[in-house]
């Protein structure tokens, strides 16, 4: 440990790095990348890691990069993550550093993601407040849903060329305030699976009804009986979702079609409840859309699983947390969190903690066209990052 540096970090250590943080955010923002397609986003991260003394890895499933970095003979290792991909949406912020790219942007602050472990990086190779191994990975590909970057990088090798003892990473969170600490013990966050429907009809005349099977009539009736499927199948303590995101049917006015699709998300915290809601709903529609005397065909496609947090790392980020931010900064239990991640993936493989960071309780929704990452969070979250390294790989300290 270097004796210049006596204590932990703190937000304020951060200070002299806002600027760049904040430029290195706004440059992400304006230049969005799509799932596998993140070659500059990954080229600035390993040229700011090259320069900072790191040693930088790229290519790991895909685009990925990892940055390692060794201080002293201790031999405890601890990993720290950041998603780097975009979204294909359209931004609506007028701000200066809105996307260059029409259609494409930062809707989920993958970029604040990206430069707070930017800022991490920094503040961890000036100080060197450490004894251990640090691996930094920036990952592609989260948004991708199935075959992901996570999913990509463990196949890549990640956890046998950079070992650790446990893997850390954090989202924001629009609704709660700025620099507000959320976590979670256990299942956090849902498994997220994909149904996709086909009901196949008999087209005619929209004047001759009698002589056709409306495969419109079976799909709007479908998504009401669908409702029954969480409301009368699964458990009330259980939390379960079933939504019909998308349905498709038709030309024209006057034509009954010969076919309509209509598409599911599925969310889950259990693989008890996973399984009850695939077998219902495969059963509901079958004998739905033959009551009706069509056929129809179900795909189901699973997307991630459940992200559960170990319970001695969740303890360990939590207390990290407070000391960073004080204890009326930081929600815990949070609760549920309903939407997916493939951080789950790292998880099956390693103990560790995904948590929440607050983005302003009148911010914009994740996903939105008017989304935008909180900049007051860059040296908040480098600092978190910073700090949790410096104790988890100090000398005798155990997440415990």
């Amino acid at each position: 440990m270097n004796p210049r540096f006596k204590k932990y970090c703190q937000v304020a250590d951060l200070a002299d790095s806002q600027e760049l943080l904040t430029q290195i955010r706004h440059h992400l923002h304006q230049n969005p990348e799509l799932s596998f397609k993140e070659i500059a986003t990954a080229e600035l991260v390993a040229m700011r890691l090259t320069e900072w003394g790191y040693e930088v890895t790229r290519n790991i499933g895909g685009h990925g990069v990892v940055g390692r970095l060794r201080q002293g003979d201790a031999g405890r290792s601890v990993s720290l993550r950041a998603d780097m991909d975009a979204l294909p949406i359209l931004e609506e912020n007028s701000v200066a550093h809105a996307s260059h790219n029409v259609g494409v942007m930062h809707a989920c602050g993958h970029d604040g993601h990206t430069a707070m472990l930017l800022g991490a990086a920094r503040q961890l190779a000036r100080t060197r407040n450490f004894s251990g191994t640090v691996n930094l990975v920036f990952q592609p590909a989260e948004e991708a849903g199935r075959d992901s970057g996570a999913q990509r990088m463990i196949a890549g090798g990640l956890f046998e060329r950079f070992p650790c003892d446990a893997i850390f990473g954090l989202h924001n969170h629009p609704g709660y305030p700025v620099g507000t600490f959320m976590f979670g013990r256990g299942p956090f966050m849902s498994a997220s699976d994909t149904v996709l429907i086909t009901i196949h009809g008999r087209g005619g005349h929209a004047a001759r009804p009698h002589l056709a099977v409306d495969p419109i009539l079976i799909a709007g009736s479908l998504v009401m009986a669908l409702q029954s499927v969480v409301s009368r199948n699964i458990d009330p303590t259980q939390t379960a979702i079933v939504t019909v995101g998308t349905i498709h049917a038709g030309v024209a006015t006057n034509v009954i079609p010969e076919s309509a699709t209509m598409g599911l998300s599925v969310r889950s915290f259990s693989a008890v409840v996973r399984e009850r809601l695939h077998q219902r709903i495969s059963e509901l529609v079958k004998l739905h859309v033959q009551g009706y005397g069509g056929s129809v065909e179900i795909d189901i496609q699973q997307g991630y699983p459940v992200l559960v947090n170990s319970d001695a790392e969740t303890d360990f980020a939590l207390g990290v947390a407070e000391e960073l931010v004080g204890k009326e900064h930081t929600i815990a239990p949070f609760g549920l969190v309903t939407g997916s991640e493939d951080f789950a993936y790292y998880l099956q493989h390693r103990p560790g903690c995904f948590l929440r960071l607050g983005n302003g309780e009148s911010a914009a929704t994740l996903h939105s066209a008017k989304y935008d990452f909180n900049d007051a969070n860059l040296t908040i979250g480098a600092a978190y990052w910073t700090r949790l390294v410096e104790k988890f790989l100090s000398q005798g300290t155990t997440p415990a």
